[in-house]
């Protein structure tokens, strides 16, 4: 039977956080194991660091150990964890099994007693942490291996999991050859990190951090023209085959123009569009023939708001995103959501993103995403940009080429269900009719 803490998850993060990015393992609970201290020397001795934790009516108090029990004599972390502060004080050095010794003669400053249920303090120590007596009556008590939350061997699980990813994206070959390159359109409000998507995107395959889209906090955006990148990797030099396309940022009042998405959609602007806030689209906007080709249009949409924000979008910004989505759903063009900044997340750190969909603010953005703006849970994918790095980190490239990789997938689906008279018209246009047959032919070929 699995043994589960009392902590909540915010306490588990808090305590966490606090000791330097830890991550827990439950050892020994006294309510299930015993209330018994050669028991709990038994189970939790060779175990490394660890914490143990006590549970009184009202507060929480524990004890950090930086050493195994069997080892010298050592300092000792105490604690008291009320609300959301933790207040601490160093005890010792003795030796770690003293912190459960009894004798008088052993450890004067704390002592846990777990067959009486309870946790001694000398005066001194109850002044620093903030007590009102000497001794605290407890219900349970919890002992934790602690380990760092990225050690060496989740990170070399990391780089073998960025590689197999490399590969698949360098290999992918859109759906049934009917384009050498799928086309991704960004989307969202000012300020929601479309073009720092890009250039971590572009930051993993050259292999280092780098900048090419201009990023920026001007309020109205600074993607004034639409843009389309081609991604060199830096692995042989040739281009990836995707491009990712970024527009003005949306917003309440100016931004991009509703009445641009569909143009847009269709693949009518070029590279370096200059958008304005003239109506007009005259049929042959921006040197493209009145029919675009389907290498033109855009095959996936990804919209793009930040974990910090989705709660404070306005009313109006709301029902345009809806609007857009109803454009994209008349297109039959297939959509998700890419959520950034996650790691500024409050309690958020780097090692939480390897598992980065189990925490619980990251579970409550995407439910807010889902309940706000109606996009299902499994269409929305958490990253973290590069922003402020000068090294390239793998569990950063993992979040973003995972989202990358099931942006892909999202274009075959459109290129999937594309309608197979317009495919061929398209390829009889302007792209190779040869392979437009033959692609014809194996489609109705049984």
């Amino acid at each position: 039977m699995e043994v589960a803490t009392r902590l909540t998850w915010m306490q588990e993060k808090k305590l966490q956080n606090y000791f330097g990015e830890k991550q827990f393992s439950l050892l020994y609970k006294a309510s299930v194991h015993g209330f018994s201290t050669d028991r709990l020397l038994k189970i939790c001795s060779n175990q490394g660091p660890t914490l143990t934790v006590i549970y009184s009516e009202d507060q929480i108090v524990g004890a950090y150990m930086q050493k195994d029990y069997g080892e010298g004599n050592y300092l000792i972390a105490v604690f008291v964890f009320q609300e959301t502060t933790i207040t601490e004080c160093k005890v010792g050095p003795f030796k770690l099994p003293m912190l459960f010794d009894k004798n008088v003669y052993g450890n004067l400053e704390v002592s846990i007693h777990l067959k009486e249920k309870t946790m001694y303090f000398n005066k001194n120590a109850m002044e620093k942490l903030g007590l009102s007596q000497i001794y605290i009556s407890f219900q349970d008590c919890e002992v934790f291996r602690c380990e760092d939350l990225l050690d060496e061997r989740k990170m070399s699980g990391l780089t073998e999991l960025k590689e197999s990813l490399l590969c698949a994206i360098r290999n992918y070959i859109p759906y049934g050859g009917l384009v050498h390159k799928v086309r991704i359109l960004l989307l969202g409000p000012v300020g929601a990190g479309k073009s720092s998507f890009f250039n971590s995107v572009r930051s993993i395959f050259r292999g280092h951090v780098t900048n090419q889209a201009l990023v920026g906090s001007d309020p109205t955006g600074t993607s004034e023209k639409y843009r389309t990148y081609f991604i060199k990797d830096g692995k042989d030099n040739n281009t990836l085959p995707f491009i990712l396309c970024d527009t003005m940022g949306l917003s309440e009042k100016e931004g991009l123009d509703m009445d641009d998405i569909p143009y847009i959609l269709e693949g009518h602007f070029p590279d370096e569009y200059q958008f304005n806030s003239l109506k007009l689209r005259p049929k042959g906007i921006g040197n493209h023939t009145g029919c675009p080709l389907l290498k033109d249009r855009i095959h996936c949409v990804a919209f793009v708001f930040s974990a910090n924000s989705v709660g404070q979008l306005s009313h109006e910004m709301v029902e345009k995103i809806k609007r857009i989505r109803r454009e994209l759903i008349k297109s039959d063009v297939v959509h998700v959501v890419l959520l950034t900044h996650v790691d500024t997340l409050d309690l958020i750190t780097k090692g939480d993103l390897i598992d980065v969909y189990k925490c619980v603010p990251v579970k409550l953005q995407l439910e807010a995403v889902h309940r706000k703006l109606g996009f299902s849970l499994s269409d929305i994918f958490v990253v973290s940009n590069y922003t402020s790095e000068w090294e390239l980190e793998p569990v950063i490239d993992v979040l973003i080429l995972s989202a990358l990789k099931e942006m892909l997938r999202a274009a075959d689906d459109f290129l999937e269900n594309f309608p197979l008279e317009k495919t061929v018209v398209n390829a009889l246009n302007g792209e190779d009719a040869a392979a437009a047959a033959k692609s014809l032919q194996s489609c109705v070929t049984p």
